[in-house]
């Protein structure tokens, strides 16, 4: 199963958006899946359903930040170069989806209780979520090629 599918699948179990991206690249940072998830649990719904930066690209921010080896020695090196990447991961998932605000992504209010419960219960989490998801993974690892 591909990193991407993976993702999909957490989201779809349950997790969020952040989560799914994030645990799919547990293994390979010498995480565990429930650390990770634990870690991510609060980016959900654009940042604690807030409805602003997807959690899908949230998700991303933080598998480019545990992917680079970080020097402490030059800080300011390994910053940089994280910053340069999450630029590009940010310019292409814009690319794909002309944005990587939630609240663009998902047409959701979610300070709204009537409009959340509406978009759940027709499952609009579940027909444009995934895709982000797929595509925050396939960027990270278009971006370590």
């Amino acid at each position: 199963m591909s990193k991407a599918d993976e993702a999909e699948a957490t989201f779809k179990s349950g997790c969020n958006c952040s989560q799914a991206v994030l645990s799919a690249f547990a293994a390979e940072s010498g995480l565990d899946k429930m650390t990770v998830l634990k870690i991510a649990s609060g980016f959900g719904g654009g940042i604690g359903h807030m409805a602003q930066t997807c959690g899908a690209v949230t998700g991303a921010v933080m598998v480019i930040g545990l992917k680079n080896n970080m020097s402490f020695e030059k800080p300011y090196e390994f910053n940089q170069k994280n910053y340069d990447m999450i630029g590009r991961l940010i310019a292409e998932f814009n690319r794909r989806n002309g944005s990587i605000m939630c609240k663009d992504l998902v047409k959701v209010d979610f300070a709204d209780e009537e409009s959340y419960r509406k978009a759940r219960k027709e499952g609009i989490f579940y027909t444009v979520c995934p895709k982000l998801v797929n595509d925050a993974v396939q960027i990270v690892e278009e971006l370590y090629k």
